[in-house]
C-alpha cells in the first residue's frame, strides 16, 4: 500500500501551514509508515492511505516519487 506522509522537517519548532512537506512511502500499515520514519528528525503531521482514483492522481504528479 502508497502512503503519504505530511512532515515538518524541523520537529523542535510550532508546525506551519506553508513549511508542510508530504512523502511517499509504501508499507503495510499506517504504524509501519511511522515506524519507517522513527530515525528521521521530522514531525509527522498525517498519515494518508492513497488508494483508487486517488492514487492515480497523485501518481500522475511530477513530484510523485515513493520511498521503501
Amino acid at each position: 500500500m502508497i502512503y503519504k506522509v505530511f512532515y515538518q522537517e524541523n520537529a523542535t519548532e510550532v508546525p506551519v501551514r506553508e513549511n508542510t512537506k508530504s512523502i511517499y512511502v509504501e508499507a503495510e500499515s499506517e504504524q509501519a509508515v511511522r515506524a519507517k520514519l522513527k530515525d528521521r528528525p521530522v514531525m509527522i503531521e498525517f498519515v494518508q492511505l492513497l488508494e483508487g482514483a486517488h492514487l492515480a492522481y497523485e501518481q500522475a504528479s511530477e513530484n510523485y516519487k515513493v520511498e521503501e
